[in-house]
C-alpha cells in the first residue's frame, strides 16, 4: 500500500489490550470505540479518534472537561440553543440506568440505531452545527454513552449530571471545572 493511501485510511480502534465491542463512525471525522471494560461484567470503556485535514488523531479517552469546554463554547455563541441541548441532555441523564444484562449492553451498542437516534436529535441543534470543537452529534453520542458509563461504574454516579446542571444554571468557570475534574466529585 502506497504511503498516501496508508495515510488516508481510516484507522482501526482494535487494541490489544481491551475488546472492542463496537466502532461508531461519526461525520468522517470521528470514531468511537467502545470497549469492555474491567471495573464490573457491563463496564464500558470509550476511546475516540478524529481526524484533522487527513491526518487521524491517536486514540483519545473523553474526559468530562473537554465536552464541558466545547458546551462553553457553544453557549458563547449561541446561548439559548446550547440550554435547550443541556435541558436534553439532563433529561437523558435521568433516565439512564446502569447496564445489567448483554442484551441491555448489545442494544446500547446497536449502532444503526444508535447514529439514527443521535442524528434525530442532532437536527433539534442545528444552530451549533459549526460552533466549538465537537459536531453535535458527536457530543450527544459521546454524552449518552458517558452517562451509561458513568452508572454502569456506579448507580449512584451523580458527576455527569451535576456538570450538566452546572452547564446549563451558568455557574462560574471554577465550578464547571471542579465539577467536570476529580474536585467535583461531590455534590
Amino acid at each position: 500500500m502506497s504511503i498516501e493511501k496508508k495515510k488516508n485510511k481510516t484507522p482501526s480502534m482494535e487494541t490489544k489490550k481491551y475488546e472492542l465491542l463496537a466502532e461508531i463512525p461519526v461525520n468522517g471525522t470521528y470514531i468511537l470505540g467502545v470497549y469492555k471494560g474491567t471495573l464490573s461484567k457491563f463496564d464500558i470503556l470509550l476511546r475516540y479518534r478524529q481526524k484533522d485535514g487527513e491526518k487521524w488523531s491517536r486514540m483519545r479517552t473523553p474526559k468530562h472537561i473537554h465536552w464541558a469546554v466545547d458546551i462553553l463554547v457553544k453557549h458563547y455563541s449561541e446561548p439559548r440553543e446550547t440550554d435547550l441541548l443541556l435541558t436534553h441532555l439532563l433529561n437523558i441523564w435521568g433516565n439512564t440506568v446502569p447496564l445489567k444484562r448483554d442484551s441491555e449492553r448489545k442494544k446500547l451498542l446497536d449502532t444503526d440505531t444508535l447514529l439514527a437516534e443521535v442524528d434525530k436529535e442532532a437536527e433539534k441543534y442545528s444552530k451549533l452545527a459549526d460552533k466549538g470543537e465537537y459536531s453535535v452529534k458527536f457530543l450527544i453520542l459521546i454524552a449518552k454513552l458517558l452517562m451509561v458509563q458513568e452508572k454502569t461504574k456506579r448507580d449512584d454516579a451523580f458527576m455527569f449530571g451535576n456538570l450538566l446542571t452546572k452547564l446549563r444554571d451558568h455557574k462560574n468557570i471554577f465550578e464547571i471545572v471542579s465539577a467536570a475534574s476529580f474536585n467535583g466529585r461531590r455534590k
